[in-house]
């Protein structure tokens, strides 16, 4: 496929609201782009109740979160508790895969993600769950709200000041972490400030505390002095050094063009990014509201952003995982994605995971097919019989050869693979029937062995390495 950036496109149609037409149709095709990308994929009930639905109720009902959001909160919160006072950084791990897989806002959790690789803070620093969790609770009641608020209240979050030196940081001894990232990786990115200004910027957020598990601004240990930071001047403060860099006119390009790389290229065009950051600039940096234009438009859903990204190992594991409508343990999942490159709440650097290629290569391409085999075999100890494909197809009523064929590509590629590999898969099926099971298996554990494999295949093509 041609590249976005290759490709001239009419910035005023690609952020149209997508409407259905004979060229473009709500189709499974469209609807498991919308699922892969603003959620974690879905389960065969899902995608057939969004095609059913149509594009504008499906994308209000991501944006809004499903029912028993409060309950589920209220057990997850419970959990959240236990977590901080043992300290356990595998559970912490585990709890969010959990969230992330059984939340009833997968899109909330799929924001909070987004913000986690932009405010990359490493628990492997912090050593600190309850501040871990509190800066999780933190984005994810931002994750579709104001940018601002998020990014003043991020500025004094404990785990923040653990990762970038903050608490160390007092009169005539300012460190200069956070000033710096603020600006290039948080707000400005790189050639939008001066290095006088990261100096500035230091000396007004200086005074903050940890005490009692919470930030606390000691005025003594304050520079209350005057700061020129980006052309303005004044006795400035933390909060002051964020208005002024979301009032530069970078600011909301740079984060729109990270959440366009996010939701829908890896390319993109200059030209795209500007009406964004217009309407960001505009809102008072509603992120919600920027998220809502982006899944709903042209471009989203043309063939210029369809599998343009590679999938993330949180997105290839959960995906599987909801796709067969499991329901595992989270905790086996967590060995299991650091050795695929994403071990969440533990970033590799403060610049938070490169993604895109760098998600793939040899090792980790053997990683995939290894998780895929034992989310769908049934005999890894790990998950056992609770991602069965066969089950699955049992349930949904899919007994012969092509009834199976067709279910697995339509739940995890919505039917859209060349004619090669479903004729390579035909084959494989064709070749299954004549091999020799062991003598012990009845010919339904046969059949089943036979689907199970056969899913396991569907998982290892190049097209679902593609989000």
């Amino acid at each position: 496929m041609t590249d976005i950036a290759d490709t001239k496109i009419d910035p005023n149609w690609a952020w149209q609201a997508y409407h259905p037409s004979e060229k473009a149709p709500w189709d499974m095709r469209r609807v498991g782009h919308l699922y892969r990308r603003a959620a974690f994929g879905a389960a065969v009930g899902e995608l057939e109740k969004a095609l059913k639905d149509g594009p504008e109720k499906t994308i209000e009902s991501l944006l809004q979160g499903g029912p028993k959001q409060e309950e589920y909160d209220q057990v997850s919160q419970q959990m959240e508790r236990s977590i901080a006072d043992s300290n356990n950084g595998v559970q912490l791990r585990a709890w969010w895969l959990h969230r992330m897989l059984y939340s009833p806002h997968p899109l909330q959790e799929k924001m909070t993600l987004f913000w986690h690789n932009h405010f990359a803070t490493s628990n492997a620093k912090v050593q600190n769950a309850r501040f871990m969790l509190g800066q999780y609770d933190l984005m994810c009641q931002y994750a579709l709200g104001d940018f601002s608020a998020l990014l003043s209240k991020m500025s004094r979050n404990p785990a923040m000041l653990i990762w970038l030196d903050g608490r160390d940081s007092k009169k005539g001894n300012a460190n200069e972490n956070y000033g710096r990232e603020l600006m290039e990786l948080f707000s400005l990115g790189i050639g939008h400030y001066s290095e006088n200004d990261v100096r500035e910027a230091a000396r007004a957020f200086t005074g903050w505390e940890i005490k009692d598990n919470a930030a606390l601004f000691n005025t003594s240990r304050h520079d209350d002095g005057e700061k020129t930071v980006l052309g303005q001047t004044g006795k400035w403060k933390g909060d002051d050094i964020v208005r002024i860099c979301l009032e530069q006119k970078s600011a909301p390009g740079f984060i729109a063009a990270k959440l366009y790389r996010f939701l829908v290229s890896e390319d993109g065009a200059p030209e795209l990014i500007e009406p964004l950051a217009e309407q960001f600039r505009k809102s008072g940096y509603d992120f919600g509201a920027l998220v809502k234009t982006v899944l709903s438009s042209n471009l989203f859903f043309s063939d210029q952003a369809y599998r343009k990204r590679i999938k993330s190992p949180v997105d290839f594991a959960l995906g599987i995982i909801r796709g067969l409508e499991g329901h595992i343990g989270t905790s086996a999942l967590v060995p299991v994605l650091e050795q695929l490159g994403q071990n969440v709440f533990y970033p590799p650097s403060v610049k938070g995971w490169d993604g895109g290629p760098t998600w793939l290569n040899g090792q980790t391409l053997l990683f995939r097919q290894n998780l895929a085999l034992a989310l769908t075999s049934t005999e890894d100890p790990r998950f056992s019989a609770r991602t069965d494909p066969a089950a699955l197809a049992l349930k949904v009523h899919k007994k012969t050869d092509d009834e199976v064929l067709d279910f697995l590509l339509t739940l995890f590629l919505q039917n859209d693979v060349p004619d090669e590999s479903r004729a390579r898969l035909r084959e494989y099926q064709q070749h299954a029937h004549k091999q020799t099971a062991p003598v012990y298996w009845t010919e339904e554990e046969a059949a089943d062995h036979r689907v199970r494999a056969l899913c396991h295949l569907v998982l290892t093509l190049p097209e679902y390495q593609l989000s």
